[in-house]
């Protein structure tokens, strides 16, 4: 097979006509240093006319030249590009994708004898007989290679084919003014004049700052076009300036600004550039270009998280199994208090992974239907197996309009709904790899998923390490290094109502026991401080039971009140006035049935190592799941038998 280069296509090229996968033969390709950013690679590329040096590598295309695929006198087919224009009027040529159909090996050295095209004069001639042979050339051809036979295409006309984001176009802005738009690719650091049509699909909060150097003030948003996305921030009066103006999911002409290396600590947008908006940035609302992508992802699947770094920025995309109710944390770093909301999230590799919320997005997130929920630069975390945080830079999208969306949802109203019958659940077991995600009884139900993360407020069905108290004892949890959790339904035999309770300093931050001073103050030694008055807090001993064992768990505030089903406050008042109505409230917990969320850990005190269990969580046992627990165990047993 032969392979001819598209001759005349760098003319065309550069005076402006739309063209398609043109053929053409590197010459030369030389790095550009970049400071700390990735390099960047001019390449010398000839047409069999005309030579022209003004080529410029993408970043994405670096291993071609790096793995030695790209090198001198190999040729390609570009199938997309974009040119740009300088401050002094000179154009470069970005190569966005190309295909190397014959390697330098296989070519050997140059076709042609090509001459350097110079910019305003048209295409030149290298020869008479190549002059002479264009003319029994053929019409265009789209860009397609030629076979063993006819010249490739020479290129006149402007072709209909070329797609949207393969050249800027001239667009109308509501000023009246033609600005030229460019696509997001092909941003970079050596221009100076540039305008862009984006969506934004990100706006954080303004935040301040403090340090040596002074203070200030940010907010940042991130920018998506058909061509990719690139971040964008705004510092002190453009802050100011710009954070009133921009509204999340609108669509913007943003022109000027400086183009500087992304600082990936700080980002998950896969470009390597961002945008600082300067005095001269102007942002202009769009109205005409709804048909912009809202949010550019890159999912992983929920398995591939057990074997990612720690600190990873992923993108991620799940059923809503189950959902935490909110809850308010204090950040110690700044003694703010925010919301928090765990949420289970579960895809067809039959993994299921937690995902923390916060802020606004805890407070309104709404999970009941089980909607699908995508989200963008989530940091995987190894607390407690492998979980997932939304950071202020992240997006999250509660049932996107997406490809993956869809089929994540079909698989799960087929696959893992209550009312699951067989004969549909043999039609995706057509689909292999639906096969092995996850685990069903004979009925065709759901039994379970198996998390990755520490669930505390575990999804119904979702493995969070069961176990017999038996089992606990006979795998010695709680001995290694580490501490252990695991899951139990268990039933209190019996509580120790003495020193169950104390009385602790009244600051919100502060649950230490104070000193009683014996002249109505309490004084406590963390704070240093007197207060007129305390707080009592519970660290309730319980004596919990199953089927085969026993185990004695410290239960803390929360647990120990749900158990007891009073507040710690109501019980201080009632163990000082109405001793008798106190020990009816032990007498009532007793022999109540409960699932368990414990830690277990060696602790050692005078020398005596033992088992410490803790209650991290506990809730009214789920029956159904719990049957259906038992059932999958029997059915797991019998085959062993």
């Amino acid at each position: 097979m032969s392979v001819r280069l598209s001759e005349g296509a760098i003319a065309a090229i550069m005076q402006g006509e739309n063209i398609t996968k043109p053929v053409l033969q590197v010459i030369n390709t030389r790095a550009i240093a970049t400071g700390n950013g990735p390099p960047r690679y001019r390449v010398l590329m000839s047409d069999g006319v005309n030579t022209l040096s003004s080529f410029m590598l993408a970043t994405q295309l670096n291993s071609l030249v790096e793995e030695e695929r790209l090198s001198a006198h190999c040729i390609c087919q570009v199938n997309r590009f974009i040119v740009n224009s300088l401050k002094d009027g000179r154009r470069v040529v970005i190569l966005m994708d190309l295909d190397v159909l014959k390697t330098a090996d296989m070519v050997g050295g140059n076709i042609g004898n090509p001459v350097p095209y110079n910019e305003g004069q048209g295409q030149q001639r290298s020869s008479a007989p190549a002059a002479n042979a264009a003319a029994n050339k053929p019409q265009q051809q789209n860009g397609n290679v030629s076979v063993a036979g006819p010249p490739a295409p020479k290129y006149h006309a402007p072709s209909n084919q070329f797609s949207k984001a393969s050249a800027p176009s001239a667009m109308k802005t509501p000023g009246g003014s033609q600005a030229k738009v460019v696509p997001i690719a092909s941003l970079n650091p050596y221009q100076s004049k540039w305008t862009i049509c984006a969506r934004v699909t990100q706006k954080g909060q303004i935040r301040t700052w403090s340090n040596s150097r002074g203070e200030g003030k940010l907010f940042s948003i991130e920018l998506v076009d058909e061509s990719g996305e690139i971040r964008a921030t705004a510092f002190n009066d453009q802050a100011d300036k710009f954070f009133p103006l921009i509204e999340l999911n609108k669509v913007y002409y943003f022109t000027k600004g400086n183009l500087k290396t992304a600082n990936k600590q700080y980002t998950a947008v896969k470009n390597d550039y961002e945008i600082t908006f300067t005095n001269e940035t102007s942002v202009v609302l769009c109205d005409d270009a709804q048909h912009l992508p809202s949010v550019r992802f890159e999912f992983v699947s929920i398995s591939e998280l057990e074997n990612t770094p720690k600190d990873s920025i992923v993108d991620v995309i799940g059923i809503c199994k189950s959902y935490e109710d909110v809850t308010k944390i204090t950040v110690k770093a700044s003694n703010r208090e925010v919301s928090k909301r765990n949420v289970h999230l579960m895809d067809t590799s039959g993994k299921l992974v937690t995902a923390t919320l916060w802020g606004n997005e805890a407070e309104t997130f709404d999970g009941s239907r089980q909607p699908v929920v995508a989200i963008k630069g989530a940091r995987v975390s190894d607390f407690g197996g492998r979980s997932l945080s939304v950071l202020s830079s992240s997006t999250v999208v509660v049932n996107p309009d997406t490809p993956e969306a869809f089929k994540l949802r079909g698989w799960y109203d087929c696959v893992c709904v209550d009312s699951f019958q067989p004969a549909v659940k043999y039609s995706f077991y057509c689909l292999s790899e639906f096969e092995q995600s996850v685990k069903f009884d004979s009925e065709g139900q759901l039994l379970e998923c198996s998390s990755i993360s520490d669930v505390r407020g575990s999804a119904p069905g979702v493995n969070t390490n069961w176990k017999t108290l038996y089992e606990v004892k006979a795998e010695n949890l709680g001995q290694g290094d580490k501490a252990d959790y695991f899951s139990c339904v268990g039933t209190v035999v019996h509580l120790r109502k003495e020193n169950c309770m104390y009385q602790a300093c009244p600051s919100q931050d502060c649950n230490k026991k104070v000193i009683d001073q014996q002249n109505g103050l309490y004084r406590c030694e963390k704070c240093d401080r007197e207060f007129p008055n305390f707080k009592y807090r519970m660290m309730l001993l319980v004596t919990i039971a199953d089927c085969l064992e026993y185990q004695w768990v410290t239960c803390f505030q929360d647990t120990a009140e749900f158990i007891l089903g009073q507040s710690a406050a109501f019980l201080g008042e009632l163990k000082e006035k109405n001793e008798q109505a106190f020990e009816e409230v032990f007498q009532n917990a007793n022999f109540n049935t409960y699932e368990f969320r414990i830690r277990v850990k060696l602790e050692t005190y005078n020398d005596e190592s033992r088992i410490k269990a803790t209650a991290m969580d506990v809730k009214p046992v789920n029956y159904r799941e719990y049957s259906k627990r038992l059932i999958a165990n029997i059915r797991r047993n019998a085959q062993l038998g």
